[in-house]
């Protein structure tokens, strides 16, 4: 993938059912109640309730994520991501 396709973000929630996102440059790590993306403009953690890859187009870096969509947080720090997926593992 080329860096330079990826110059914006745009994030689109309809009725926390339906997200939608540009400027994804990959899908980390996922599962029905989480996901973490890494973006332009940082790493983005998704939580929620039955949550799936509804559409992936790697080349333009969009994806689109159904379910109930609880919380969208950027995450600015590697520690930070660090901590977030070991505490969900050890819960």
């Amino acid at each position: 993938m080329n860096d330079n396709i990826y110059k914006t973000q745009e994030i689109r929630l309809i009725n926390r059912e339906s997200l939608s996102l540009s400027g994804i440059k990959k899908i980390e790590n996922f599962d029905n109640a989480e996901f973490l993306l890494d973006s332009v403009m940082g790493k983005i953690l998704i939580k929620g309730v039955n949550l799936e890859v509804t559409m992936l187009d790697v080349d333009k870096g969009d994806v689109r994520i159904k379910g109930r969509i609880n919380s969208i947080l950027y995450v600015n720090s590697k520690k930070e991501n660090h901590e977030t997926i070991f505490t969900k593992l050890f819960k």
